[in-house]
């Protein structure tokens, strides 16, 4: 297995740049998410990886090799697309075989190579069967299994999950992850679903407009997000805004407030911001609590009571809406006033450039 890095990449169709300037170093065996909303660039850089998009500038490093002008196959590299790309006539067993036979892998080590994938993904028992007697997380298997027998130094996976309903998604996201603790392999996965990389990445990459938004553990990410981009794509349900200025400051927290919040403490080093700043505050809506003199108040929306806990539709006095995500099963009622509160370690403020005034 290696590592990777990627120097100063750029991507360019024409005088259109959607990759502009990536800097990031992968080390051998981490699993890296690419995460951000549609268009932003990940499914293109996962490709310039791969060799399928030619690179306009900088360099990409595989092991201790530039291998910018290297063809695909010559990369050591395995790659699982979003469809399955299944051959229908062939059983499974020749389809995950089905690389190495054009490489003229021998019989006998092509057999051993095939079973010991089957078995790692546990699909020995479907061994004989068409792509057609499959479920979609088997057919996902399956096209997983092909990378496995070629045993590249890198794996890519380019949402592989779309296609796959909630309860196959969750079972294919344990399976992905058994897979990269029993092959200690370097994988490089793409999704717009942030759930999944929070539950799947070694590391985060979050992509806005072909510019590496921030790059950190998943934690990292959820509880010092560098800016408003990524605060709000970070975490579900996403995080709450408001524009507020900061009133005073006492000792080590900061008050602010707007048209929607009257004093919020948020807990912050003397000298990060000053009396007047224009700020904006961010909650993540399970952070919030009920309190009968919390500093944010709003009318009740859509309740949605799912037994373990409360979701709530706080409608603001500017009309704005925040969501409350609430411990145990409460009995709230459209309409009603609520008052809420947050801890102030646990506030977020963000400077008028959209930037984390950060705490330390």
């Amino acid at each position: 297995m290696a590592g990777l890095e990627l120097r100063q990449l750029r991507k360019s169709y024409g005088k259109v740049e959607v990759i502009k300037g990536v800097d990031l170093t992968i080390e051998h065996g981490e699993f890296v998410v690419f995460v951000g909303p549609s268009g932003c660039g990940k499914s293109t850089l996962l490709r310039m990886i791969a060799g399928l998009e030619d690179i306009t500038g900088g360099e990409l490093v595989i092991g201790d090799k530039v291998v910018n002008a290297v063809e695909p196959r010559d990369r050591g590299i395995a790659m699982v697309f979003q469809s399955y790309a299944l051959y229908p006539h062939m059983t499974v067993y020749d389809n995950v075989g089905f690389g190495l036979k054009l490489a003229r892998t021998p019989k006998e080590v092509r057999d051993q190579k095939i079973r010991e994938a089957a078995r790692i993904l546990q699909m020995e028992h479907l061994l004989d069967r068409k792509p057609s007697q499959l479920s979609g997380g088997q057919r996902q298997r399956v096209a997983i299994g092909r990378a496995i027998v070629r045993q590249p130094e890198v794996f890519l996976f380019d949402e592989p999950l779309s296609n796959l309903d909630a309860a196959l998604r969750v079972d294919m996201r344990m399976e992905i992850s058994k897979l990269h603790s029993e092959l200690d392999a370097t994988m490089i996965y793409v999704t717009h679903d942030q759930v999944e990389a929070m539950t799947l990445a070694d590391k985060i990459v979050v992509l806005d407009g072909g510019v590496v938004q921030q790059v950190g553990s998943p934690i990292e990410l959820y509880k010092h997000p560098a800016n408003l981009f990524v605060a709000g794509f970070i975490g579900s349900p996403k995080m709450n805004f408001v524009e507020v200025n900061a009133d005073k400051i006492v000792g080590e927290t900061v008050h602010v407030s707007g048209p929607d919040v009257v004093g919020v403490p948020v807990a912050l080093p003397a000298g990060k911001v000053h009396p007047g700043d224009k700020l904006t505050l961010g909650v993540r809506p399970h952070d919030l609590v009920v309190a009968p003199s919390g500093a944010i108040v709003g009318r009740v929306g859509l309740v949605e009571r799912l037994g373990n806990e409360t979701i709530v539709n706080l409608e603001l006095p500017s009309g704005a809406s925040w969501l409350a995500v609430l411990d145990g099963d409460q009995a709230l009622k459209r309409g009603e006033s609520l008052a809420l509160d947050v801890d102030p370690a646990k506030a977020l403020l963000f400077d008028a450039n959209g930037l984390a005034v950060a705490a330390g």
